[in-house]
């Protein structure tokens, strides 16, 4: 019997990603959610790397952008801008130093990093800081409540474009699925567990608390999800699972 293992995203292996690819479509049914498990860096890098790249660059502006709204931050952001009160390092530091630390607790959880993990933490530090150097401070409140919203739609979309890259799992993302895997608890659990967690030490550390944090909570889920089926990447196996029978392949996943 084929044992299944579990991947950076918590989904099953490529056994079951190909599975899902073979489902039949049937009018009215809700579509399978893309499949996101890791796929090999020589697969189509030409159109992964770019949209890994583009992705966490966005990311990082986004997070630039709910900071400088003063509104509320998503619960890792604010961890970051409570420690940032505390040093002198500034926010992208504080941001790429953050997911350094996390990543060494994937050593007992026995996860291993990718190429987009490494890339996760060294992109984030510097986009984050350039969006803040080029988005001023002290503006008009319905200025701010303009960025909240684009940073929290922006997230969302960066979010769908590095992780349908499929180059591996982020730092708190990993950290999220290896803790999962080790306690047996569902996803739901420990995802929940970490952020609340995450979000009182940030905010005991005069991190930025408020509606947009909130908002985010309840916003990026869905909003993710709506974007993740038009940016998710394909595997050379599920491209040829896909095909009708008898149908030559034209992808010769070069690109």
């Amino acid at each position: 019997m084929q044992q299944e293992t579990t991947d950076g995203y918590g989904r099953g292996t490529e056994r079951r990603a190909v599975a899902r690819v073979e489902a039949p479509a049937r009018a009215g049914a809700r579509p399978s959610p893309p499949p996101l498990s890791y796929v090999r860096f020589g697969e189509r890098p030409l159109r992964r790397l770019p949209q890994l790249f583009v992705g966490l660059t966005l990311y990082g502006f986004s997070l630039s952008l709910m900071v400088r709204a003063s509104l509320g931050l998503n619960p890792w952001s604010v961890l970051n801008d409570g420690l940032v009160r505390h040093t002198s390092l500034s926010f992208g530091t504080v941001t790429a130093l953050v997911g350094a630390v996390v990543l060494l607790l994937w050593i007992p959880l026995k996860q291993r990093p990718k190429f987009g993990t490494v890339a996760n933490i060294v992109v984030l530090g510097f986009s984050s800081d350039l969006g803040l150097w080029l988005v001023p401070e002290e503006l008009g409140l319905p200025t701010r409540i303009g960025l909240l919203f684009g940073g929290i739609l922006l997230n969302a979309l960066s979010i769908a474009l590095y992780v349908g890259a499929r180059f591996g799992p982020g730092p708190r993302d990993g950290l999220m699925t290896g803790a999962s895997a080790l306690t047996g608890r569902s996803i739901r659990f420990i995802r929940t567990s970490i952020e609340i967690t995450v979000l009182g030490v940030g905010w005991l550390l005069g991190g930025t608390v408020g509606a947009g944090t909130v908002l985010y909570a309840l916003a990026v889920g869905p909003v993710t999800q709506f974007f993740l089926p038009r940016f998710a990447c394909t595997s050379s196996a599920e491209r040829g699972a896909a095909a009708p029978p008898g149908e030559p392949r034209t992808d010769t996943g070069a690109n």
